[in-house]
């Protein structure tokens, strides 16, 4: 592929002005009987960083790969910077880390960067994309020698060399430490700062809601949440409260007024409940219950409310 900017490519991270990154109209896509995606309607605005969600089946995978250009939507339109994916792509204006790609594993870091820079007419510095990859250090290392989450930030680097308005990311920091994964997210907030979109597919629920700006959830092919961390946190309604108690009577706590749920875990006991007040007044004067704690609903919780049971046969396997 070779990198052409127009002269709406304004430069470093930047798109076309004036117009979504990705925009979304009525998306849809089948295979055969099975309906991957089922009316996805959604734009992102250049230099946002935004996480993709949901469980498996969900149909994010089917819906990256649209945007990439790679399958056609059964019904609806997707634009990319204001033109269609695979223009988008031929401009140079899109580029993608994928979980898994073909690596030359007897060349080194920087021979891999190099080979493919030359395919490009236009590319960023090889040596300044290895620094901002983090894995300067890595230059001569042979491919075949690094660890997993080594290769997934020489895919981040290659991913870089065009110098792409719009960067997708599917699990990118899958195999990294948390070292690793914190650098590169700083590395990714810098870029982003910059005016580069970044959309990022991943199962680590504490890294979408720490580092992107917007957080769009999706289940069986539709949007079910789209806002910031706050705000899909706050559409898990209620609290959690937990309480170490003896012999607790669950079908007691069950049926008071606004309880979602009741676990054990050993001898501690978790009421998900909208009225946490009600709860606590309950196991403090009717119960042994101690070392009360009342704290608000996670991500976690949120994504587990608003996805529900899955069915997995009903999109995609990511």
């Amino acid at each position: 592929m070779t990198s052409m900017h127009t002269d709406t490519h304004e430069g470093p991270g930047t798109g076309v002005r004036g117009v979504p990154a990705v925009s979304l109209r009525g998306v849809t896509k089948d295979f055969g009987h099975v309906h991957a995606v089922r009316g996805i309607d959604l734009d992102i605005q250049q230099g946002e960083i935004v996480a993709f969600l949901g469980p498996n089946g969900a149909g994010k995978t089917t819906t990256i790969d649209m945007v990439l250009g790679l399958s056609t939507p059964t019904t609806g339109e997707i634009e990319v910077m204001g033109q269609k994916p695979r223009t988008a792509i031929a401009h140079g204006l899109v580029s993608a880390v994928m979980q898994t790609g073909g690596l030359l594993k007897d060349l080194t870091v920087k021979e891999t960067v190099a080979y493919m820079a030359s395919l490009f007419a236009t590319t960023a510095d090889v040596d300044d994309v290895l620094a901002r990859a983090g894995i300067a250090s890595l230059a001569d290392r042979k491919v075949g020698k690094c660890s997993g989450g080594e290769q997934q930030r020489l895919r981040f680097a290659l991913a870089l060399l065009p110098d792409p308005a719009l960067l997708l990311l599917d699990e990118p920091t899958t195999g990294m430490d948390v070292e690793g994964r914190r650098a590169f997210w700083n590395a990714i907030r810098e870029d982003a700062g910059k005016g580069r979109t970044v959309l990022f597919a991943t199962h680590y629920l504490e890294e979408a809601d720490q580092y992107a700006d917007r957080i769009v959830l999706v289940s069986k092919g539709r949007i079910v949440a789209d806002g910031t961390g706050s705000e899909v946190k706050a559409l898990a309604s209620g609290r959690t409260v937990r309480a170490t108690i003896t012999n607790p009577d669950t079908d007691r706590l069950a049926g008071l007024g606004g309880v979602d749920s009741v676990e054990i875990r050993g001898d501690s006991i978790y009421v998900h409940a909208k009225d946490s007040d009600a709860v606590a007044r309950y196991l403090l004067n009717e119960t042994d219950a101690r070392d009360i704690e009342i704290t608000s609903r996670g991500l976690e919780d949120a994504f587990l409310s608003l996805t529900g049971d899955n069915d997995h046969s009903e999109g995609d396997d990511q």
